[in-house]
């Protein structure tokens, strides 16, 4: 069934390219709203689902891009095992290739790594309507390019993904969350500090007036780790980082436009108007408020990182921070490799791409 709809995908974008129709790829749409708003023909890819192996021993799953992301993770808790990234879902309907799509990692991500160091392999359907397979399935995969992990963040610019080789780690024994309250000024300090000595952290937040913070590890390990920081336990902290990751965090309410800096971690607090919330030991950060675009992004430039309108505000505009000319070119060559009539997801990352 799944490889019949697999043909009906790659004959849809043939003749999409034949005629440059402009296809919306479509899966779970729990993302829709992330990036420039989507245009075309819709291409529903919800269908193709199911896991085509996993291998607990392996450490590796490979599933279809339409799998529901909730199957994948209660299958990998059943063996004791997760995706280390922590990805968001944002809605029951999210699926693996919306996940790699959108590239989007959750709280563990500075201490795990992002969906993007995860990816061992994948199969596309790129804008020639050619089967394409890239990387593996075994961790040891590194000849070449790995144009796998290109398509992670892509927001499908660069193919329809059929299936997505991931690496996965066992659940840590031990997790603890501990709360203290504190400035953004004390709690940077702390997370950075903390970032070069063996602690077992696993996330880190600065909500407005606490400093949160996640250890994980063995049983000893997590224990001593807390004692040496200090603070109260919290006692439903997995539920914390939970609504954390999903944005069911009362900080995320509201219909303000939503921005996400990505900084270097040690970055100082940056003067802007709106509310703050702080991630990733200082390397990701939120503001709620209604920003000039140009302001925020200058600001985020000049500390050496970029800034996203992550949820509302004016979606026709630039949604990501502009590109150096230098870098738009890249992604142009990028695009016209993959997709040379440019009829996947057009305008969805950049207008153009």
């Amino acid at each position: 069934m799944s490889r019949d709809l697999e043909q009906t995908i790659a004959e849809r974008v043939r003749a999409a390219a034949a005629q440059a129709t402009p296809l919306n790829i479509v899966g779970g749409v729990s993302k829709a709203w992330y990036g420039r708003t989507p245009t075309g023909e819709r291409l529903d890819v919800a269908g193709h689902q199911g896991i085509l192996s996993y291998e607990p021993r392996e450490l590796v799953v490979r599933a279809r891009a339409g799998t529901k992301l909730a199957e994948i993770v209660a299958t990998l808790a059943e063996a004791g095992q997760h995706l280390p990234f922590d990805p968001p879902a944002f809605g029951a309907s999210a699926t693996l290739g919306g996940t790699i799509a959108c590239g989007l990692s959750g709280p563990s991500r500075p201490y795990a790594g992002s969906a993007r160091d995860h990816v061992l392999g994948a199969r596309i359907v790129n804008g020639r309507g050619e089967v394409l397979e890239f990387g593996g399935q075994v961790m040891k995969n590194v000849a070449g390019y790995d144009v796998s992990r290109l398509m992670v963040g892509a927001l499908g610019s660069l193919g329809v993904l059929l299936d997505v080789s991931l690496k996965v780690l066992p659940i840590p024994e031990s997790h603890v969350t501990l709360v203290k309250e504190c400035n953004p000024r004390d709690a940077l300090a702390g997370m950075n500090g903390w970032a070069g000595k063996p602690i077992p952290l696993s996330a880190t937040c600065f909500d407005g007036n606490r400093m949160i913070v996640r250890l994980s590890g063995t049983e000893t390990a997590v224990q001593h780790a807390a004692q040496r920081l200090g603070g109260d336990r919290l006692a439903d902290g997995d539920r914390f980082w939970a609504d954390l990751r999903e944005h069911r965090h009362a900080y995320f309410a509201g219909d303000v436009p939503l921005w996400r800096l990505a900084l270097p971690p040690a970055t100082p607090p940056i003067d802007l108007p709106g509310k703050w919330l702080i991630e990733w030991g200082g390397g990701q950060r939120w503001l709620h408020g209604e920003v000039d675009p140009v302001h925020i992004r200058a600001a985020a430039q000049a500390a050496g990182g970029h800034a996203t309108l992550f949820r509302g505000g004016d979606r026709a505009g630039s949604v990501f921070q502009p590109l150096e000319p230098a870098m738009l070119a890249l992604q142009q060559r990028l695009k016209k490799a993959f997709d040379p009539a440019g009829i996947l997801n057009p305008g969805r990352l950049y207008p153009g791409l």
